[in-house]
């Protein structure tokens, strides 16, 4: 039995990582897929994947800082299948030159991120409406860019602590997603799921990182 026939779902960010994982995982479970993201050819090429494997997908061009770019990209997926029945809003951003302490923080840097990150209070005001509203917390998990961007001394020290002993991969939040966005979950609301590991059992990596950090800056100077 397909878990998300009938249902269509925008994911943001679904050109790679864990946006795309999602978009493949709730396609082969029935869902049309309309993939938005800022690398527009990377969303086409995911998209045909998909439709190659025999889903249905289709992209278009998001920017998730833009309000006239996520209202046309909502409008694209109603036109191109009637309904949006579910959004994966999986966009985030971080940079971490200036995502610093609350106190050092640069404020335009701030006002960036929560326009992008921040979403509040969905559940309570749209509940009635029977629409549902659910966060997931990744932990560290091994996306492309993470491969590609995270020192091994950093992904060393998340292995340390977490209580799994291995990483997590983009399916691990793919099928969190498809949980959440299938009916299995219906009297599910207003949650935030951790996807960590265990992890964040405790939180014991703060110091480390900031010796890392540390020696990192002693070594670049």
């Amino acid at each position: 039995m397909l878990r998300m026939k009938d249902k269509v779902v925008l994911v943001t960010g679904g050109a790679s990582g864990i946006g795309l994982s999602a978009a493949q995982l709730m396609a082969r479970e029935g869902a049309k897929v309309v993939i938005a993201d800022f690398n527009v050819n990377g969303a086409k090429e995911a998209a045909a994947n998909i439709q190659a494997q025999g889903g249905e997908a289709v992209a278009v061009f998001l920017d998730a800082g833009d309000e006239f770019s996520i209202k046309e990209a909502v409008e694209f997926t109603v036109q191109q299948y009637g309904k949006l029945t579910s959004l994966f809003n999986n966009v985030g951003l971080t940079n971490l030159k200036k995502d610093l302490d609350v106190v050092n923080v640069d404020l335009d840097e701030w006002d960036r991120l929560m326009n992008v990150n921040l979403t509040r209070y969905i559940a309570t005001q749209y509940g009635k409406h029977n629409i549902r509203c659910n966060a997931v917390a990744p932990g560290l998990i091994l996306t492309p860019a993470a491969q590609n961007n995270m020192p091994p001394d950093v992904l060393d020290m998340f292995a340390k602590y977490n209580a799994l002993p291995y990483h997590g991969e983009p399916d691990d939040i793919g099928y969190t997603v498809v949980f959440l966005a299938s009916d299995e979950s219906k009297f599910i609301t207003g949650q935030t799921i951790q996807v960590e590991g265990g992890h964040y059992i405790a939180n014991p990596t703060v110091p480390d990182f900031e010796q890392f950090m540390k020696l990192h800056n002693t070594t670049n100077n």
